[in-house]
Formats: C-alpha cells, sequence, structure tokens
C-alpha cells in the first residue's frame, strides 16, 4: 500500500482496514510508516499544563471540568518565569518540542498576550512551541502565530455521530472553525481523539474518517486512550481492548501517512509490550515527562530504558525559524472545515 495522502476516505474504507487480520494490518501500517519516516526515530514533546482545572464545560472524560468532583484545584495561569524553568528541563531531558495548555472553553483577550509572551521564550529556548488553549477566534490565531507558535491542539476527541454522547456545551463545527482559523495563518495543526470511550469500532473508524478527510491532515495525530478519572461520567467504561489500540494506531497510520501519529494519554497504563506494538504499528511521537495535564504519563527514565531495549532514538527536529510573524494580518475570511 502506498503511502498516498487522500482527503476522501468512506467510514467503509476506513472500516476494512481496522477488519484486517492483525498480521496483516501491522504489515500494511508499517510499509507506509517506512515510505515516509525513519522508523526508528520518535519526536518527543513535553506537555506542561499552564492553567489548570475550573474549565465549564462538560466533556465526560476530563478531570479539569469544573462541574465534576475530581480532586483537581482550579489554579490561575502560570507565570512567564514559571513556564520556563519548566520548559529549560524539559528541553534538557530530551524534549525538541513544548506544549502549553489551558484549562479554558477559549481565552480571554487579555489572555492572548500572556500566552503570547511564553510562546516568544520558550521557542527563544530552541523548542518547537505548541498550544492548547480551547476554542480560538481569527484574531487570537493571528495573535499567536504572530507570536511564532508553531503547533496548535484542538482534537475532534470522537467521530461525529458518537459525539454527543460525550460532550454537549462545545458542537463538533465548533472545533472544525478552530481548526480553519489555526490553518489560516499558517500554523501547524495538532488534532486527533480519545478511543476507549465506549464508542464502538465503526465510530473508532469515523473518528480516524473525519482527520484524515480535513483540508489538511493534522501535522500532529494524538491518540488518546482513555485514563479513567473517579468522579468524570466515563469512570467505569469497559477497557478498550489493547490490540484494538494497536489497530487504531496502525489505521491511522495508513489514513494520514505523513503524519506524526502520538502515543498520548493512557501510555502510563501501557506495558513495554504494548508500546512497542503501537511503535511497529506506525507511532512515532510521544509525550516526555512524568505528567500529561492532569494524568500519570511514565517518568523520563522510563522512556529511555524503552528506547534503548528498542534501538530507538529521539528525532532532531530543526527549526524553520525563531522570528515572530509581526506581519501577519487576519484573513479576510476564515475557511472553516466541512
Amino acid at each position: 500500500m502506498s503511502a498516498v495522502i487522500r482527503h476522501d476516505w468512506t467510514r467503509e474504507e476506513v472500516l476494512a482496514l481496522f477488519d484486517l487480520p492483525f498480521p496483516v494490518l501491522m504489515q500494511r501500517a508499517g510499509a507506509v510508516h517506512r515510505e515516509r519516516f525513519d522508523p526508528s526515530e520518535v519526536q518527543v514533546s513535553t506537555l506542561l499544563s499552564v492553567k489548570t482545572g475550573g474549565c465549564p464545560e462538560d466533556c465526560a472524560y476530563c478531570p479539569q471540568a469544573a462541574r465534576y468532583n475530581t480532586g483537581v484545584d482550579a489554579t490561575k495561569l502560570m507565570s512567564t518565569d514559571e513556564v520556563l524553568e519548566k520548559a529549560r528541563a524539559a528541553k534538557a531531558a530530551g524534549a525538541s518540542r513544548f506544549c502549553m495548555g489551558a484549562a479554558w472553553r477559549s481565552p480571554k483577550d487579555r489572555d492572548i498576550p500572556k500566552v503570547a509572551e511564553m510562546i516568544r521564550e520558550v521557542k527563544a529556548l530552541g523548542l518547537e512551541t505548541c498550544a492548547t488553549l480551547g476554542m480560538l477566534k481569527a484574531d487570537q490565531a493571528v495573535a499567536l502565530r504572530a507570536a511564532g507558535l508553531d503547533y496548535y491542539n484542538h482534537n475532534l476527541d470522537t467521530a461525529p455521530d458518537f459525539y454527543g454522547d460525550v460532550i454537549k456545551t462545545r458542537e463538533y463545527q465548533d472545533r472544525l472553525d478552530t481548526l480553519g482559523h489555526v490553518r489560516d495563518v499558517g500554523m501547524k495543526t495538532c488534532c486527533g481523539g480519545i478511543v476507549g470511550m465506549g464508542e464502538s469500532r465503526a465510530q473508532r473508524a469515523g473518528l480516524l474518517q473525519a482527520l484524515a478527510n480535513l483540508p489538511a491532515h493534522p501535522d500532529s495525530v494524538p491518540i488518546n486512550r482513555l485514563v479513567q478519572v473517579e468522579g468524570t461520567p466515563l469512570k467505569g467504561t469497559a477497557l478498550l481492548d489493547p490490540f484494538e489500540f494497536v489497530r487504531t494506531i496502525a489505521v491511522a497510520r495508513i489514513v494520514m501517512p505523513a503524519s506524526m501519529v502520538r502515543l498520548s494519554a493512557g501510555r502510563a497504563e501501557m506495558n513495554d509490550e504494548l508500546q512497542a506494538l503501537c511503535f511497529l504499528a506506525g507511532a512515532n511521537s510521544i509525550f516526555y515527562g512524568e505528567k500529561l495535564l492532569t494524568t500519570g504519563n511514565p517518568d523520563v527514565d522510563a522512556d529511555r530504558a524503552l528506547f534503548e531495549r528498542l534501538g530507538l532514538r529521539p528525532m532532531e527536529v530543526v527549526q524553520e525559524s525563531n522570528t515572530v510573524h509581526a506581519d501577519i494580518v487576519a484573513p479576510a475570511t476564515a475557511s472553516c472545515a466541512a
């Protein structure tokens, strides 16, 4: 199977990939991966929660939603100095990208200059920058890009036909609109979803179909395995079969051959053997560090040991430029993915 970029996948085609015998699917995904990437390299990112908890949304998986009693206390936005201290430590540990997350439905205009300062200072360290701040307006996307932001994360979370079972405070189109604003100003997109929330295999195929049929494939595709947190509505959901998770990684690699496919949340609950299968299936990015926003993650030493056992090495990333983009102006019309 050639690693051809397509934007016209049908649900039936994606589901047919899921239904392949496991060895056949792994072989196909591995061939596509080797056509586009060095399979011995893994891109390494670190994620920091710069503003935790107190989110007004009702995402059924999220411990940061204010309406759920999960033991997560709301905090104020961190200072730039605090963020820089964490960014320096992440770079020293081998991360090439530093991601900043804030538990907002959408940032207020007064928040953007503060985040922009963080972006400029982190980028000056020689790190790629990423932010996940909720929904963006077109002018906010312009301001973040002008500060030098490389990536913006905004997940679709799940298939359109399962979305309403998980989230009711934000429409699917809201997510597509934000991704459109991000693409319009030339930022790269980081967009994936969560599996194991009670969706069917057909709905997992629907998530990957929606991602692959975006106007541009996401540059990074985080595949999260649900972390069940006490106090959230999805606590007690039947656990996803590990081989089904690997199948999801493999199908993501085939339908989005040039994207970084990232093992994201849920990796702390995966043993080394399961992670190795995911790398064989085409995963080539991980979050590095002991915490993802508010949930656990394997520590740096454990990841280094796993990389050594598997003969993997961190991918070296060369930044295009450290200059800010002060000349960027808002587009006349912001396109929306449909």
